[in-house]
């Protein structure tokens, strides 16, 4: 009996030796919703990811609380877009104590540039008033959505070297839904004559994707949502709604809805549904994840702009 019990302690042990517990998932956070759910659908079981700046958040305004240096503290990858969005990032890091390694997920994305507005402010940026300033807004394009996955996933194998295989398989697989997701919103837009493919947005954060797909969009702010339109830049909307016969006029998740009223009040365009820009919407939403967001403002858009 003696001899039985001994054995079995024995294989108990050798089982648990073969047998480790599974791997503590990494510890991955990201400065704003877009960029975290891209970095969830690279990451899959293997990476806890926390957002700073959650659904319907402002990225360009936030301003970090002590539980997020906590987060920043506590994390093994620090994702952020780059491009001059999150000026706030480095004061972070560097107050948390932050070890992880710092991912910018727009590495390699070709950079476009805007007008900052003279009477506006862009808070939260790194730049001046009054000139030409990068375009962080680089996600609202679909090719580069997709470098920005290549480069998450290279950073998180690079943090996790055993998740190799799952990581690369992940990104596979969504970068086939990606080239998808681009393909349906080239087809749904063309369907649109040219000419109509114009609208307003309340915030200037779709350059990247008027050029992908050839749409022409006007905002009378400049980089920040926070900017105020002075009443020249209104005037200036107004003319050229009615000069151009521009069918629609959109609002942003993030952004006040009266700027918008007021010019469609002036002018008679209509109003168009809520675009996504800076944000996710929350998980109920229609926006809850990049794809889902993508797919709202196409139906949005040619909604407005078909009818």
């Amino acid at each position: 009996m003696m001899r039985m019990r001994s054995l079995l302690a024995a294989a108990v042990t050798a089982a648990f030796v073969v047998s480790p517990a599974a791997a503590e998932p990494v510890k991955a956070l990201a400065t704003f919703s877009i960029l975290g759910d891209l970095v969830r659908q690279v990451g899959g079981d293997r990476v806890a990811v926390e957002t700073l700046v959650g659904p319907d958040g402002d990225a360009h305004v936030f301003s970090p609380a002590p539980a997020d240096a906590k987060k920043a503290a506590a994390a093994t990858v620090i994702f952020e877009n780059g491009l001059g969005l999150e000026g706030w990032i480095g004061r972070l890091a560097k107050s948390s104590g932050a070890k992880g390694t710092v991912v910018i997920a727009s590495k390699g994305v070709p950079a476009q540039k805007m007008e900052d507005e003279d009477d506006g402010h862009a808070k939260g940026h790194d730049h001046g008033r009054g000139h030409e300033v990068t375009d962080p807004h680089a996600w609202q394009s679909v090719p580069n959505a997709k470098l920005y996955v290549a480069n998450i996933r290279d950073a998180l194998i690079a943090a996790d070297p055993e998740g190799k295989t799952a990581y690369e398989a992940n990104a596979t697989a969504y970068l086939a839904t990606l080239d998808a997701l681009d393909a349906e919103i080239r087809a749904g837009l063309a369907k649109i004559p040219a000419e109509r493919r114009k609208i307003i947005t309340s915030h200037d954060a779709f350059g990247y994707y008027a050029k992908a797909y050839g749409v022409e969009i006007i905002s009378p702010q400049g980089v920040s949502p926070e900017a105020e339109a002075s009443a020249k830049d209104v005037a200036k909307i107004v003319r050229q709604i009615k000069a151009e016969e521009i069918p629609a006029v959109f609002v942003e998740n993030i952004t006040d809805r009266r700027l918008v009223e007021r010019i469609t009040k002036e002018t008679g365009a209509a109003v168009g549904g809520t675009l996504y820009s800076d944000a996710l919407s929350g998980p109920n939403g229609p926006a809850g994840t990049y794809v889902d967001m993508m797919r709202s403002n196409l139906r949005e858009l040619t909604a407005a702009l078909s009818s």
